[in-house]
């Protein structure tokens, strides 16, 4: 019989061995062939959007079409290259699995964490991502996050409203969109690797592989659910699941193999303790990438005020990546230390809780939660976009690559 292996250190760490005890309720541990058979995921890539990026540098006209099938479908496309045609056909079939009301209801309790739902997307999200080392050699090797952590970061977090918008993901609509670019974003960040003579397949995989892209799911999806909770927000067994269940639809929007989509939170842990055990493994590049992300917090004012307002960033954000990761993995990140705001960061997730348990006994309370955690998202995005000039069709990124 193939006996579980033992959890990896990344879940015996800080907030991630709370979720391990608190939220898991049964033993998620994969076997030696299962992961053996994770690992084969980090050989496969995108068999669809790769043709099609190859089409777009032999016929540059091919961008416009896709943006036509894009908002009016692959039938609007007159005289489409079989490529694109091939990816739409499979797009536009819609998974027998998919319920639009849930994703409307996992839309709707991810709008009303407002704001305060940005903090896991950096602080624990893409924090926690650097430690998976392997991830992180195309990040380097674009220079996007080191050189540009700053808006790397503000479109991240843009296209992840775009996403998680409720009605965005009905088909022809924004998130539906953004969803389908990044696809091909990743498409052209693979041919652009795949050009490097330095790129080592043997140590790396192929670049923005399956087994990198369902990692990013999950960090958007069961590490915002979790990152969340930590901070005192609460959620209904149902909408923790509908959450996941719009995440599962966007991951078969950008590429991830349906085997390794999650169909539940168990699902989900699972999957993650596969990539803790396999991918986790933090380097150099690790801490370069670490230390951008904690600079670009502190950018985010001049004058004596906006210095005043710079500190209190990066420790308020580093507080909650070293509560999450734990001490080990904070240290080796070279993640500042502040235990008085660690201390407050918990004194503040209680006063939430405190909230958040009152607005689900006030009838009528998570209606308005929503509105306002709309109108705070709205007003964010509207304002960044003013100061970095947003480009949601990410042509930037794919002329980079």
């Amino acid at each position: 019989m193939d006996e579980r292996l033992p959890d990896p250190e990344l879940l015996r760490q800080g907030g991630l061995r709370l979720a391990s005890r608190v939220f898991i309720r049964s033993d998620i541990r994969g076997t030696a062939e299962q992961v053996r058979r994770f690992r084969e995921f980090a050989q496969v890539t995108d068999p669809l959007a790769d043709p099609v990026v190859a089409v777009f540098g032999e016929r540059p006209e091919v961008r416009r079409l896709f943006e036509t099938a894009l908002y009016e479908g692959i039938d609007a496309v007159e005289n489409a290259p079989v490529e694109l045609e091939n990816l739409f056909r499979e797009v536009e079939a819609t998974p027998y699995w998919l319920d639009y009301d849930r994703l409307e209801r996992g839309a709707k309790a991810i709008t009303r964490t407002g704001i305060l739902g940005l903090f896991p997307l950096g602080d624990m999200s893409l924090m926690g991502g650097y430690l998976a080392s392997r991830a992180t050699k195309t990040l380097v090797a674009t220079g996007e996050i080191e050189d540009l952590a700053s808006r790397r970061l503000i479109e991240t977090a843009a296209w992840w409203i775009d996403v998680t918008t409720p009605g965005n993901l009905r088909r022809g609509e924004t998130g539906y969109a953004s969803a389908l670019r990044v696809r091909l974003v990743h498409a052209h960040v693979r041919a652009a690797m795949r050009r490097r003579r330095d790129w080592d397949y043997e140590a790396w995989d192929e670049p923005v592989n399956q087994v990198q892209m369902v990692g990013t799911l999950l960090l958007f999806s069961l590490v915002f659910v979790f990152g969340t909770q930590l901070l005192g927000i609460r959620y209904s067994e149902r909408e923790r699941a509908d959450i996941l269940h719009l995440w599962r639809y966007v991951g078969w929007l950008i590429g991830v193999d349906e085997q390794l989509l999650p169909a539940g939170e168990e699902d989900a842990w699972r999957l993650f303790w596969l990539l803790t055990v396999t991918e986790f493994i933090p380097d150099e590049d690790s801490k370069r990438l670490a230390r951008a992300l904690v600079r670009s917090h502190g950018q985010v004012g001049d004058g004596l005020l906006g210095k005043i307002v710079s500190q209190l960033s990066v420790r308020v954000h580093s507080s909650i990546s070293r509560l999450v990761l734990g001490k080990k993995n904070a240290d080796f990140l070279e993640i500042p230390n502040d235990p008085l705001t660690q201390a407050a960061v918990l004194t503040t997730a209680a006063m939430n809780f405190a909230a958040e348990t009152a607005r689900r006994h006030i009838p009528g309370a998570t209606v308005v939660r929503e509105f306002i955690g709309g109108l705070e998202r709205r007003q964010y995005v509207g304002r960044l976009a003013k100061i970095f000039q947003l480009d949601r069709t990410y042509a930037r990124h794919m002329r980079a690559a």
